[in-house]
């Protein structure tokens, strides 16, 4: 038995890291084979800023550029290397998804054996962590690279603040702050940190209550407020991109009170989810009628929960700070402000889940204490708790192969999911399949009418068909709902310029221009659109405007060889 320690004190920790990163690397090993899906093409795919890899210009773009609706440099930064290095192959880019996610596993595993000296409960939390189903969205989907990076730095920021916790120094206290900036200029949702430190230092940095010291507390707040008023700005500056970019959803689409019980239902489905992961979908839509008994409920279980927590927080002060970790981690994505129309989302448990695991990994073994096989039936529980999840994890992340996959399951074992069925439709519209994209479109708007995407994609499937008159109405109606959408806006310009409407289709290829003013395509076309109106000095500003954007572009210039011919004329 000593030999035994020994070896452990020793060694443990090595084998327990090679150990997590087999069981992680095998669980996602397929994702090499998948390919691009939903909003990847915003990043990577139909991203013009990638295509050259690391430069100059693309560096100084990443810092500037808030598509989707986020601000997260470094993330873009990350995507631009991958880029770099692997082109357009997207086994490359799940790669480096998959490595930043066995790296996070190590740290969660090596920060939380440091704070508590507890190695079977350490690796039992970063075993959870690794393989859980409802983390497969984060690491199998490439847009989320944001999920896996941000928390490589928040894992980090966690490992100093444990050394500046045992040795408090200007040095750690500074790598505490640097970590914790690049993690949140991964992505913001670190602007919690402050708060989840606050919960370490009770339980199990034990900070709160040294032999001695007066006023503890307020020292400990008076150290985190660095890092709070960092949280706070990047938080401001996240709120307005959010705004700018339309993402944020005002409260007219839904009120404080819904979203109040939606985020009361999805801090207990989340909970349910992990206990039973069964029916997880990449979009959950948001329903404007919640049962009053599914609000109430959850809301009591939640009451039940703290109330538990706070009253044995002496005697298992874990339970305080797992809880306390799941609830303030959540807090920025539970949709009190909501961002996007989902009701919940698989990859906003990534890090908040690690608070129940924290809860179980210790609370199991005290609660089957009295057990006199817990020597060998706690091993046991736990290997086949983790076998299981594995295998679950591996067969949910086959539905992320592609588009078809994922959003043909999403329709599946959800109801009423506009979302999948309009993304299922570009998925095979992109296969070449107009007549199957028409179908999922229209049964799209058949659940939610005003899906501004979805009938701008049908118009775009008509013309196709070649009814043109039937897509320009879908057009419109499109603008009818949004008459700032830029696809829009282009695709009715398009059409009405093919049927010489000038007028309008110039009026409409400047109004799109507000949106994308660096698109050559909209400037070329508003140069023919000008130019059949006789207005050639502006058509050739047009033409001459889309070739300093694209200097390759070899129909702007024809067009402006063409231009340049008629007036001399």
């Amino acid at each position: 038995m000593i030999r035994e320690r020994a070896f452990l004190h020793r060694y443990g920790a090595t084998l327990a890291c090679l150990l997590l990163a087999v069981i992680t690397l095998i669980t996602f090993w397929n994702v090499q084979s998948f390919d691009f899906v939903f909003d990847d093409g915003l990043y990577i795919g139909n991203n013009r800023h990638l295509s050259n890899g690391l430069t100059t210009e693309s560096l100084r773009w990443a810092f500037k550029a808030t598509e989707g609706g986020n601000w997260h440099p470094l993330t873009w930064l990350s995507l631009l290397g991958d880029s770099s290095l692997y082109g357009s192959n997207a086994g490359g880019y799940h790669w480096t998804n998959l490595l930043f996610h066995i790296a996070n596993t190590l740290l969660l595993f090596l920060v939380l054996n440091r704070m508590t000296g507890a190695f079977y409960s350490s690796a039992f939390v970063a075993a959870l962590f690794a393989v859980h189903p409802l983390h497969v969205e984060s690491v199998a989907w490439i847009a989320e690279r944001k999920d896996v990076l941000s928390t490589f730095f928040w894992m980090l920021t966690l490992w100093f603040y444990s050394r500046y916790a045992e040795r408090p120094a200007a040095f750690e206290y500074c790598l505490v702050l640097c970590f914790f900036i690049l993690g949140l200029l991964s992505k913001p949702m670190l602007v919690t940190v402050p708060l989840q430190l606050l919960a370490l230092d009770y339980w199990p940095l034990q900070r709160f209550c040294p032999s001695g010291e007066k006023n503890r507390a307020a020292r400990l707040l008076l150290e985190k407020a660095p890092l709070l008023f960092i949280s706070i700005t990047i938080g401001l500056v996240t709120l307005y991109t959010q705004q700018t970019a339309g993402a944020l959803q005002p409260l007219t689409s839904a009120s404080l009170s819904l979203r109040t019980m939606n985020a009361l239902s999805a801090y207990v489905g989340y909970i349910k989810k992990m206990f039973w992961p069964q029916g997880l979908a990449v979009f959950y839509p948001y329903s404007a009628d919640l049962p009053m008994s599914q609000v109430f409920l959850s809301g009591l279980l939640l009451l039940i929960i703290s109330l538990f927590v706070i009253r044995n927080r002496k005697e298992h002060p874990y339970l305080a700070t797992g809880w306390a970790w799941y609830i303030v981690t959540l807090l920025p994505v539970i949709g009190i402000i909501q961002v996007g129309r989902q009701a919940m989302a698989d990859r906003y448990t990534y890090v908040p889940l690690i608070g129940l695991f924290i809860m179980l990994a210790w609370g199991i073994p005290e609660l089957l204490r009295p057990w006199r096989h817990k020597t060998t039936g706690i091993p046991a529980l736990a290997t086949a708790i983790i076998l299981v999840f594995a295998i679950a994890s591996r067969i949910q992340s086959q539905v992320w192969e592609n588009s078809i996959t994922l959003f043909t399951h999403a329709r599946n074992v959800t109801a009423g999911n506009y979302l999948a069925e309009g993304n299922l439709g570009v998925a095979l519209a992109a296969r070449r399949d107009n007549e199957g994209a028409i179908y999922h479109y229209r049964e799209a708007l058949r659940i939610k009418p005003d899906f501004v995407i979805a009938r701008t994609n049908l118009g775009a499937a008509l013309v196709k068909r070649g009814q043109s008159e039937e897509a320009i109405e879908h057009f419109r109606a499109a603008l009818a709902i949004n008459p700032h959408y830029g696809s829009a806006l282009r695709q009715l310009a398009d059409e009405l310029l093919k049927k010489d409407v000038l007028e309008e289709a110039a009026a409409l290829y400047q109004r799109a221009l507000l949106k994308d003013p660096d698109n050559p395509e909209l400037y070329n076309n508003l140069g023919i659109a000008s130019a059949r109106q006789g207005q050639l000095k502006l058509a050739e500003q047009y033409f001459q405007s889309a070739l300093r954007i694209n200097p390759s572009y070899a129909e702007a210039r024809k067009n402006l060889s063409l231009i340049r011919k008629k007036i001399k004329q």
